[in-house]
């Protein structure tokens, strides 16, 4: 890892200021969680922001500080109520975890956010990241940010070879962010970064010609634009074959309740079941990608509520079963492929 360990006080004023000119002059500065930023509103914000792009996260965002204007509408609200407004954003676990966040910051500092880092990082689904952001941009205070926009960044203008995952990695790039990162206008020189990383320096055609700190970066000088950061390794993801059950009486189908935490914690979905069950007749199937693997969902028709069972192994566990009502599906919180699926099985069925 070629990078260096402490830069220049010279080096440092430099960087410092040519970002923030450009972030000033050329940076975003309309997005809805910049409008008057709250620590609440900065940290739903971010959280929703981790795996998720910036155009997609808008509508939800602004959906939800409709929804939950403060933490104590969003403590008070059902997780049911919670995962509706989440729908469609996956990674689900972040919506518990910002329920619970809720709830820690009534419980443990009277509904303010706390100022320390430390004490930011002790809310639940709150990482180094984050506690940085909501300090940066909320408070204004010092808080400096590593994210994946920032990662290619620095690793670009610094050299810094690695695997992008490796602790000796982000060590780097952590170290490199607290000695760039000023006291004073935190919340600028960090939403420069992050921009220059989002608009500039994107990880395929990236614009050099645009970039304020191209003069200084070695990977531009050394012709490694698309070498770094280096790429991650490649890992063969395993395929899993999954058996859904699948109940309609009339207009209303059987759902689950699936326990926490696990893939689709907390939401609706069709019952899953050991294995395919005998002389049962296939409703349809579906692909689904998830971070670690790939699903093949069959989804087997079944003819009582009796089928509705869990896996023997009770490796899924299911905190309640219900009958919805098919026109109140876009209320209940339901993994997206679930619900794409019963929406297409019952179109399908209108047209038949």
């Amino acid at each position: 890892m070629h990078a260096p360990s402490t830069l220049s006080a010279k080096q440092i004023q430099h960087l410092r200021h040519t970002i923030m000119q450009w972030q000033t002059q050329h940076g975003r500065h309309d997005l809805p969680w910049q409008q008057s930023p709250s620590a609440y509103s900065v940290h739903v914000s971010e959280i929703m922001l981790q795996q998720t792009q910036v155009s997609t996260v808008i509508p939800y965002f602004e959906r939800w500080m409709q929804r939950f204007p403060s933490l104590d509408a969003l403590a008070s609200a059902s997780e049911d109520d919670v995962m509706a407004q989440w729908q469609g954003l996956g990674y689900y676990s972040r919506a518990r975890n910002l329920r619970k966040a809720a709830a820690h910051v009534i419980a443990e500092h009277g509904g303010e956010y706390p100022d320390c880092l430390q004490a930011l990082q002790a809310i639940p689904g709150v990482g180094r990241y984050t506690a940085g952001a909501i300090r940066s941009f909320a408070l204004q205070q010092y808080g400096p940010i590593v994210d994946g926009n920032v990662k290619r960044l620095y690793a670009r203008l610094f050299g810094i070879d690695g695997e992008p995952n490796s602790s000796a990695f982000n060590r780097t790039l952590w170290q490199l962010a607290e000695q760039l990162t000023p006291h004073n206008a935190s919340h600028i020189y960090s939403q420069g970064v992050l921009d220059l990383g989002a608009t500039v320096c994107t990880k395929s055609q990236p614009k050099c010609s645009e970039c304020p700190v191209q003069s200084e970066c070695v990977a531009h000088a050394t012709g490694r634009i698309e070498q770094l950061p280096n790429p991650k390794k490649k890992r063969e993801k395993p395929f899993r074959v999954g058996h859904f059950s699948w109940h309609q009486p009339n207009q209303h189908i059987h759902l689950v309740k699936r326990s926490s935490p696990g893939i689709w914690g907390g939401l609706w979905c069709l019952p899953e079941l050991p294995d395919a069950p005998k002389d049962a007749e296939l409703a349809g199937e579906f692909i689904h990608q998830f971070t670690h693997y790939t699903l093949h969902a069959k989804v087997w028709r079944a003819s009582t509520p009796q089928h509705l069972s869990v896996k023997d192994d009770n490796s899924v566990g299911y905190l309640a079963t219900q009958l919805f009502d098919l026109n109140q599906l876009d209320q209940t919180g339901l993994p997206t492929p679930i619900k794409q699926f019963i929406q297409d099985r019952i179109a399908l069925k209108r047209h038949t």
